[in-house]
């Protein structure tokens, strides 16, 4: 695992005699965020220590007018990453985020390369990906086709904020300082995730595509079967299903809609690698869904 944590990750509050060795060394702490004031300072929860990253330590790009004070905004209630600048003189620890997330930036460009594999925390679901977290609050990008083999419609169906997730590096912009991420590949594939059932077997999934020739319904993120047509589905419903056969030579399910359920079940990631480094992926021998890394 790599050196800088997403926020969130290590929530072990730094004791004061670190963070009188912090202010030598550099070494990156996390705290709870418990208020922004009127002058956007963040200040954190240090036990009986006063900390405070002062607005323009808040996030890279406040300094220049890039990034929003959305970004400062948003962190209250949140643990935040920081380096300890100073201590002034009455004991307040006067603390930066901006230098930590920096120093994990240029770690990352510098040191990852595609099919490394590492966590993250999901910061905004959207409807063109999921922007996560992969150190100190440096943002990488999952795009919507990249999340899972399922035709999602937002990413908002699987992610939400503050989720602790695993993804792999799909490539790494050094120009652009922008770093890409890809998850499907570590979900499983149609052989993993077809192992999970049985014909006979009556289970949930919900409808991700309605043809004229049938429904596909999604039984895991890296899986889905296909029902004949039924007036009982629409996209995006939650429905049980019985699962009438399992054809391993065509990597095919036929299903059958039992009735539309009023509850929808939570999808839960269920990872078949969370370390090490990938080199190629396919979903199947002759899918179209492979990775090269």
């Amino acid at each position: 695992m790599h050196p800088y944590c997403p926020e969130g990750i290590n929530t072990t509050p730094p004791t004061f005699d670190e963070l009188r060795r912090g202010a030598g060394t550099g070494e990156i702490f996390q705290a709870l965020c418990v208020k922004c004031d009127e002058f956007h300072n963040l200040h954190l929860d240090l036990g009986d220590i006063k900390g405070v990253i002062p607005r323009e330590e808040a996030a890279t790009g406040i300094q220049e007018g890039i990034t929003k004070e959305i970004a400062i905004l948003s962190r209250v209630g949140k643990w935040v990453c920081f380096q300890v600048l100073a201590f002034d003189t009455r004991g307040t620890a006067i603390l930066s985020r901006r230098a930590a997330q920096a120093e994990a930036k240029t770690y990352f460009l510098n040191t990852l390369r595609p099919g490394d594999i590492i966590p993250a925390v999901v910061q905004n679901p959207s409807a063109f990906g999921v922007f996560c977290d992969i150190g100190c609050g440096c943002t990488a990008l999952m795009r919507l086709e990249r999340c899972c083999v399922s035709r999602l419609s937002t990413s908002a169906e699987h992610f939400h904020p503050g989720q602790r997730i695993y993804a792999a590096v799909l490539g790494v912009d050094d120009a652009a300082g922008l770093i890409h991420l890809t998850g499907r590949e570590l979900l499983g594939t149609w052989e993993e995730n077809a192992d999970r059932f049985k014909a006979g077997q009556t289970v949930t999934g919900v409808v991700r595509s309605v043809m004229p020739y049938g429904i596909f319904i999604e039984l895991t993120p890296n899986l889905s079967g296909l029902a004949e047509p039924s007036a009982q589905a629409a996209e995006g419903d939650t429905v049980s299903v019985y699962i009438r056969s399992i054809q391993p030579e065509k990597h095919k399910i036929k299903l059958t809609v039992l009735e539309r359920l009023s509850e929808s079940i939570p999808s839960q990631l269920r990872y078949t690698q969370t370390e090490g480094r990938l080199e190629k992926w396919e979903y199947y021998p002759g899918s179209s869904a492979v990775t090269y890394f």
